[in-house]
C-alpha cells in the first residue's frame, strides 16, 4: 500500500499557495538592506548603511510568542491583529535595551494549513513590523497534524536590533532622583491570558457582550493588539535622553521595572498616579482577584516605563506631548529600601 504525504495530513500545495499569498505583505516591510528574504535557505540583511556613526555596534535580539491569547483568537475566529501582538512582544523588548529594530522572523505552526488564514496572520505580522521599524525577512510555516489539532496554531517570533554600546539603556545608568514615566498601554497586551480565560469560564462572562465602561465587546477588547512603542521611544534613545526603559509584560511593574533598578536603589511607584483601564477592573471584580495579584500578572494600564534623569525630564515630556503619546509621571528612583520596586500604597 502506497502512502501519500497529504493522506498524513500535510498539504504541500496549500503551503506553496500560502507562501505565494504572503509575499506582497512581506515585501512592504523590507528596505534596501534586505538582500534576500523569502525563498532562500536563509535571509540576508546588510548592515553597511546601519553602521554609519556607530563606533561600537552591538546586536540585540529578542524572541517570544503570544501565549494563550491565541486561544481567544481561535475561538473568536479573529486573526488579523494577533500578528501585531507577536511583533510587539519581541520588538518592545529590543527597544527597551536601546536598540534600533532591524529585522524580524516568524514561526507559524498549524494543525491544518489554511492559506487564507495564514495570509491574514502574516498581514498582521507585517503591519506590526511596519509600526516597529522592522523588516520582515523570513520565517517558517509548518503543518504538523497531531501536534496542533484542527484549527489550532502557534506563533513565535525573533527580532534583532542594533545599538551603539555607549547608548545602551540599563540599570548601569539609573541614579537616585531619576523619574519614572509610564507610557499608556493599549489594554491587556499579551500577558496573563491563562488567568483571563479562567475568569471568563468561572464567572461565565459573555465575551460578545459589551460591559459597562467598555467601548466594544469583551472579546474585541481582549484581542486589542499590544502597543508598539518604537515611534514614541526611539527618538528619545537617539537623543540620549533616557537612562533605562522597562517593557511591562508578564510579572507586571514589579518584576519588569525591577530588572532596570540597581541593587542600591528602589523605584517607588504611585498607583494613584494613573487610572486603571476598565478592562482590568472588570476582570478583577469578576474573578475576585486581589489587587496584589492583578499587579503581579497584568500591566494595569502601563505598557512601558521610561527612567529619565532630572536634567532631561522637560525635554522628554515635551517630545511625548508633541507626539501625543499617552503617559503619566508614576514615581521616582530613591535610595534602596527593602525591594527593587515598591508601591506607595
Amino acid at each position: 500500500m502506497t502512502s501519500q504525504y497529504e493522506e498524513a495530513g500535510v498539504n504541500i500545495h496549500a503551503g506553496e499557495e500560502a507562501v505565494d499569498s504572503i509575499k506582497a505583505a512581506v515585501s512592504q516591510t523590507q528596505n534596501s538592506n534586505v538582500l534576500a528574504g523569502l525563498g532562500g535557505f536563509g535571509a540576508e540583511y546588510e548592515l553597511t548603511s546601519e553602521l554609519g556613526g556607530i563606533k561600537e555596534p552591538v546586536l540585540i535580539s529578542g524572541t517570544d510568542g503570544v501565549g494563550t491569547k491565541l486561544m481567544l483568537a481561535v475561538e473568536a475566529d479573529k486573526h488579523d491583529t494577533i500578528g501585531i501582538d507577536l511583533v510587539a512582544m519581541c520588538a518592545n523588548d529590543v527597544l527597551a535595551q536601546g536598540a534600533k529594530p532591524l529585522f524580524f522572523l516568524d514561526y507559524i505552526g498549524v494543525g491544518q494549513l489554511d492559506p487564507g488564514r495564514v495570509t491574514v496572520l502574516v498581514k498582521g505580522i507585517a503591519k506590526g513590523c511596519k509600526q516597529a521599524g522592522l523588516a520582515l525577512i523570513g520565517g517558517e510555516m509548518a503543518e504538523m497534524p497531531g501536534i496542533y489539532h484542527d484549527q489550532d496554531y502557534d506563533l513565535s517570533g525573533f527580532a534583532v536590533g542594533l545599538a551603539d554600546k555607549s547608548k545602551l539603556l540599563g540599570s548601569m545608568k539609573v541614579q537616585a532622583g531619576d523619574h519614572l514615566i509610564g507610557l499608556t498601554s493599549s489594554g491587556v497586551h499579551s500577558n496573563g491570558y491563562s488567568l483571563v480565560r479562567k475568569i471568563i469560564a468561572d464567572a461565565q462572562l459573555d465575551v460578545n457582550a459589551t460591559y459597562d465602561g467598555l467601548q466594544q465587546s469583551l472579546i474585541s477588547t481582549l484581542l486589542t493588539p499590544t502597543k508598539l512603542y518604537f515611534a514614541d521611544v526611539y527618538p528619545l534613545i537617539q537623543a540620549g535622553q533616557l537612562h533605562a526603559a522597562a517593557n511591562i509584560t508578564g510579572g507586571g511593574l514589579a518584576d519588569n521595572l525591577g530588572r532596570m533598578i540597581p541593587d542600591n536603589l528602589t523605584a517607588t511607584v504611585d498607583p494613584a498616579s494613573w487610572e486603571v483601564p476598565t478592562i482590568f477592573q472588570i476582570l478583577q471584580t469578576a474573578g475576585h482577584v486581589s489587587t496584589s495579584e492583578m499587579r503581579r500578572v497584568f500591566n494595569m494600564g502601563i505598557g512601558m516605563v521610561l527612567i529619565v534623569g532630572d536634567e532631561e525630564l522637560t525635554a522628554v515630556q515635551a517630545a511625548l506631548d508633541k507626539q501625543q503619546t499617552g503617559y503619566q509621571m508614576i514615581g521616582e528612583v530613591v535610595k534602596r529600601r527593602e525591594h527593587a520596586v515598591e508601591y506607595a500604597n
